[in-house]
């Protein structure tokens, strides 16, 4: 057996070890789906399943997290990944072999069985035990007020928390009163660019990135030349709504079937590989802005165990969304949320332009702050 070979079968062996004692509901999943990358316990386990030399090439390519910035008080700070997004880095990117691992069937049947296993297993009765562990370990008891329903015992299911519903009055609309502000489309790490280019240059690495690829759509794309982007990525702890960034009229809607790349930032940023926001699962939605008649494109996309997205009832052709409405969910996992602005339609925020170029960092952001206005 060659090396890659071994290498593949003892991260997807790590993976399945990790979807299987999630099943073990007594067992918090701090311990095993959500131990943190970068504890000593983490490396520990993996250095039993995984080759030596498997391991040491996975620790010398990739770092245990990212670095964030906080809108509010502009400080950086480090957050680690979980353990099973470095097992989705490892299987993306398999040493000296990465392209052919990059579109190895088996490896996208793997994430597809992983990821469909997650969903069933959380939207079982007996998943519900794992949501107060959920809740400590990503210390989000303040925010339960927040929802809709602030009692943890009352969800049926853990996919039925992990896609808990906000109270609207949690997220007010930054300058509700101005009809040309755009707004943050999710609780979410952020990134904006005045031009797509600039995305390619400083976030979006992977290769074969077109705007074309990622609406599925040519013509539809060249509505976007020369426009703005901004990608909101939704961690596995974040509240997982996804809202409307504009006011508008839903013109069409078109689910893209696709893998389940994880999307965290190191995937994206890896110069050469496979661009992992044209690959996964996604479902693109277009609007007619109400203030401008301009198209503006909002596409939800799946990640690593996410198993399914899915529209709030009434968000349909043909229907009129205010900024800041809900418009869907994702279960389970981290989710990316990328809106698309025509030329000449918004001036991004210099703040978040300027931490996503200056500083190559996302920006911790919530539902409906602001992240640019007209020109």
């Amino acid at each position: 057996m060659s090396e890659t070979q071994e290498g593949f079968d003892a991260s997807a062996k790590a993976l399945n070890s990790l979807t299987t004692a999630a099943e073990n509901h007594p067992n918090t999943p701090v311990t095993h789906l959500h131990r943190p990358a970068n504890h000593e316990s983490a490396h520990t386990w993996l250095g039993k399943i995984l080759p030596a030399s498997t391991l040491d090439n996975l620790e010398t390519r990739f770092h245990m997290g990212n670095y964030v910035i906080d809108r509010q008080t502009g400080e950086k700070s480090f957050e680690a990944m979980s353990i099973y997004v470095r097992l989705g880095m490892h299987l993306l990117y398999y040493g000296s072999e990465q392209e052919k691992a990059l579109h190895w069937q088996r490896t996208l049947e793997l994430l597809k069985e992983q990821s469909l296993k997650m969903g069933r297993e959380y939207d079982t009765p007996e998943s519900r035990a794992h949501i107060e562990p959920f809740i400590k370990s990503f210390d989000l008891q303040d925010s339960l007020v927040e929802m809709v329903q602030p009692d943890p015992t009352k969800y049926a299911t853990f996919n039925d928390f992990f896609a808990r519903e906000i109270k609207e009055s949690a997220r007010p609309i930054a300058e509700p009163e101005d009809e040309f502000v755009t707004s943050s489309p999710a609780d979410c790490r952020l990134t904006a660019y005045p031009t797509i280019d600039l995305a390619t240059e400083y976030w979006i690495k992977g290769r074969g990135f077109t705007i074309s690829r990622l609406l599925g759509d040519p013509a539809l794309a060249n509505l976007f030349d020369g426009g703005s982007i901004v990608i909101a990525r939704l961690a596995p702890q974040d509240y997982h709504r996804w809202h409307a960034p504009v006011s508008g009229t839903v013109e069409s809607i078109k689910d893209i079937p696709g893998a389940y790349y994880t999307v965290n930032p190191q995937a994206i940023n890896e110069p050469g590989t496979l661009d992992v926001f044209c690959e996964n699962k996604r479902s693109v939605m277009l609007l007619k802005r109400s203030s401008t008649g301009s198209p503006i494109a909002i596409i939800a996309v799946g990640a690593m165990l996410v198993g399914t997205i899915k529209y709030n009832e009434g968000v349909e052709f043909g229907a009129n969304v205010r900024r800041g409405q809900c418009l869907g969910a994702f279960y389970y996992g981290g989710s990316t949320v990328i809106v698309l602005y025509p030329k000449g339609e918004v001036v991004l925020d210099e703040d978040l332009v300027g931490n996503s170029t200056n500083h190559k960092c996302e920006t911790i952001m919530k539902v409906g702050w602001r992240t640019g206005t007209a020109p």
